[in-house]
């Protein structure tokens, strides 16, 4: 009974990847551990999210180009161009101490986010389209998270703690999305980034009202 039970799910899981390389197996286990790494990095606050992040991300420009996955591909080079910026963000100083403390958002940053939002929206279904890929369930949804993650990674990189909702909204969206797509592996790292991105909200929450009662 609990081998009739285990063998479809370990097959739903597994199943995918017999046609794929060993290498290509081995890259992708390596992206999620560093991933995770990287978010529990971000959990922290520690500028280590961003080199950790950089080589996940460079593993995964490579598996979702060969794999023809458009939006997941655009966000992951985006990730790495952000990554550079927020890497350059948290290290500023000035006489000695961190000049970019945790914040909330801003008027002018929800402005961008919501552009930022749009557009990024519009550029991944473009991209479908002309590729002629907008035949899948998967598009539209591939857009919808590309979005929000591209709101995320900027929030992220510019210290503000709301981009941990963003994440959390983002991460369940893409369990099940890279289960349909056959990246298991993946789908198990997302769920492992809402728990993390869950108290990565409560701890930026806690330290930035820790910060206004010093100050």
């Amino acid at each position: 009974m609990i081998e009739a039970i285990i063998n479809p799910i370990f097959e739903f899981f597994i199943g995918p990847y017999s046609s794929y390389s060993n290498l290509d197996i081995s890259l992708e286990g390596t992206a999620v551990i560093l991933g995770v790494f990287s978010v529990w990095y971000a959990k922290k606050s520690n500028v280590l999210v961003y080199p950790t992040g950089m080589i996940s991300t460079a593993i995964y420009v490579y598996l979702l180009l060969i794999a023809g996955l458009v939006g997941d591909f655009l966000i992951n080079v985006y990730y790495f161009m952000m990554s550079v910026y927020g890497w350059y963000f948290w290290t500023q100083k000035r006489e000695e101490k961190i000049k970019h403390p945790i914040k909330k958002i801003s008027l002018e940053e929800k402005k961008w986010s919501l552009f930022l939002f749009i557009t990024a929206i519009i550029i991944v279904m473009g991209i479908y389209l002309h590729f002629d890929k907008w035949n899948d369930w998967t598009a539209p949804v591939d857009s919808f998270t590309t979005a929000i993650f591209f709101v995320g990674m900027w929030l992220m990189a510019r210290k503000k703690i709301e981009h941990w909702i963003f994440w959390i909204i983002g991460d369940i969206i893409s369990i099940p999305l890279y289960l349909y797509k056959g990246m298991g592996l993946t789908s198990i790292q997302y769920v492992i980034f809402t728990l993390i991105a869950i108290f990565g909200y409560l701890e930026w929450k806690k330290s930035y009202n820790n910060s206004k009662q010093i100050a």
